[in-house]
């Protein structure tokens, strides 16, 4: 390390007094959890709640506290569990009988109060998760903009269902109703975006929601409380805090959860299933693994299949299911291509989620830092290089990204998702051998291909798209647009999700049906022009 970089690597975390007034954040110890459409004070055990950034002081670097969570027990989870199983009421309860009309002007207002605590909320994703200014922006932008798409989304569905269809001399309408209550728990990367695909869609459509929240990005949630406490009735929405090997186990073992929603680990989801004593009752939606590769073949264009995967591997440290995890590189072209790329990742600036310009920021999970280093010993040991200068530079909670090569198949790395700011290259000579490893990896959410030549790329998406369900050409993988569908195959997904998608993941069809007699149509005109049902109705929503 040169001694300018020395100096910009040794300053990364900063005192008290250097931090802008603006980015500033008091402590909140939060006191309170929300059930049944009230806020529940809570004057029982707490939840240290730290930030990933350091604060330099007179005793050396020390984790900035930023506040504090109810830690709630197996009572207070059961008592949560029931308030939604009754505000769902097998189906009756006041908000999955609520006419779709009403249940969007409830999610509008709940978005006008959402959009009030902005500022808070961004600044919150910062400080709890490192995530940067610009990305932590976007990350509330873009799911405002969901929720106005899924409201959208609704209306449009809605009045598709708007009339009644007739075949083989039976009447019908057909819509969509709710499933039941649904357990609700997201990742740390995304606490606000990733948790509101799911939780968002299942609320709207009906559904009664128990709402666990991540273990990092929880205080993000906590400007949020009254904003769900003022728009939904009660009981729409619960919130859980504390430990979820304690807390959701009994949950799930009451079999009253209708629906797991769930993103994280496939090991950890497949557990929660088997604790339902009705699997078959249970409807899961599961963003799970992924170890998403990247294929350079020797046709490629570098400047971009470099800059993409910058983007890919690199994007908040890392820490995304879309993130590219592993690259394969044809042997022809690995020199050129592994130097282009040491040095875009030798330019990118670490430092504090504030900082102008900053891409490398601190991680929250505090076991990150030795796994990330294991992962790149390991690689070290069995015959790789860390090529780019300050790779795998750890201080505290940061952590430089490791250019590693070469990778093979007897490594960590190469099976592992590290989640983390570790890229893996892998040289390759014949095709298939991107292919084979995709064929026999465990997950298959993306895959990545940089090439220009026509015919290899025809030949690499006819190979990938029965074995990934998404194949990017020339670009990273990613989940957006929220419109086009977001699954994987095998370990990495349960389900569909997207503006469009979620609605159904989250509902049933279901459907009022007649013969098509002239006492039967009286009938259903005069329910519907008298407006009796919910459910029976012409109504057009605009």
């Amino acid at each position: 390390m040169n001694s300018e970089n020395a100096s910009t690597f040794g300053q990364i975390f900063k005192s008290e007094n250097e931090i802008p007034e603006e980015y500033k954040i008091k402590e909140i110890h939060q006191k309170e959890y929300l059930l049944n459409g009230e806020l529940i004070q809570w004057n029982g055990e707490t939840t240290a709640i730290y930030s990933p950034v350091y604060i330099r002081t007179e005793n050396g670097l020390e984790r900035k506290l930023l506040g504090s969570i109810p830690n709630i027990g197996v009572k207070e989870a059961i008592e949560i569990l029931d308030a939604s199983v009754k505000a769902y009421d097998s189906g009756f309860g006041e908000w999955p009988t609520m006419s779709v009309e009403n249940r969007i002007k409830c999610m509008q207002k709940f978005v006008y109060l959402m959009i009030k605590q902005r500022d808070l909320v961004i600044k919150l994703l910062m400080w709890e998760i490192g995530k940067t200014l610009p990305d932590s922006t976007k990350e509330f932008d873009r799911t405002v903009d969901y929720i106005n798409q899924t409201i959208d989304a609704l209306k449009d569905l809605d009045r598709e269902s708007s009339r009644f269809e007739q075949a083989e001399g039976t009447i019908a309408q057909i819509r969509r109703a709710p499933l039941g209550v649904v357990l609700s728990m997201g990742p740390f990367n995304y606490p606000l975006n990733e948790i509101f695909t799911t939780l968002i869609p299942a609320l709207i459509m009906g559904n009664t929601l128990l709402f666990k929240l991540p273990k990092h990005g929880v205080l993000a949630h906590y400007p949020l409380l009254n904003a769900f406490k003022e728009a939904f009735p009660k009981g729409t929405v619960n919130t859980l805090y504390g430990k979820g090997s304690e807390i959701i186990t009994p949950i799930m073992e009451s079999g009253k959860v209708n629906v797991l929603a769930f993103i994280g680990s496939s090991k950890v989801a497949n557990g929660l299933k088997k604790l339902h004593p009705k699997v078959n009752r249970l409807r899961a939606i599961l963003s799970l693994d992924a170890k998403n590769a990247a294929i350079v073949t020797k046709n490629a264009d570098l400047d971009v299949a470099v800059s993409e995967c910058i983007l890919g591997a690199l994007s908040f440290n890392g820490q995304r299911c879309t993130a590219l995890k592993l690259i394969f590189v044809q042997k022809e072209i690995a020199e050129e291509f592994t130097q282009k790329l040491s040095n875009a990742v030798r330019e990118l600036k670490p430092g504090l989620p504030w900082e102008k310009d900053v891409k490398i920021t601190p991680l929250p999970e505090v076991n990150k830092p030795q796994y990330l280093k294991e992962c790149i010993d390991d690689a070290l040991q069995k015959g790789a290089k860390v090529l780019n200068e300050n790779g795998g530079f750890t201080d505290e909670s940061f952590v430089f990204p490791a250019v590693v090569f070469p990778v093979n198949s007897e490594m960590k790395l190469y099976h592992e998702e590290q989640f983390g700011p570790i890229i893996p290259i892998v040289p390759f000579e014949n095709i298939n051998e991107p292919i084979d490893y995709q064929i026999n990896a465990s997950h298959g959410m993306q895959v990545s291909i940089f090439s220009e030549d026509a015919k290899e790329v025809s030949q690499l998406i006819d190979s990938f798209v029965n074995l990934v369900s998404r194949v990017n050409i020339n670009c990273q993988a990613q989940r957006g647009p929220d419109v086009f569908p977001f699954t994987g195959r095998k370990d990495s997904a349960e389900g569909t999700l997207s503006v469009f998608d979620a609605l159904r993941s989250f509902s049933i069809r279901s459907l009022v049906a007649a013969k098509a007699t002239e006492s039967n149509k009286n009938l259903l005109n005069t329910i519907v022009r008298d407006h009796d049902s919910n459910f029976l109705s012409t109504d057009y929503l605009f």
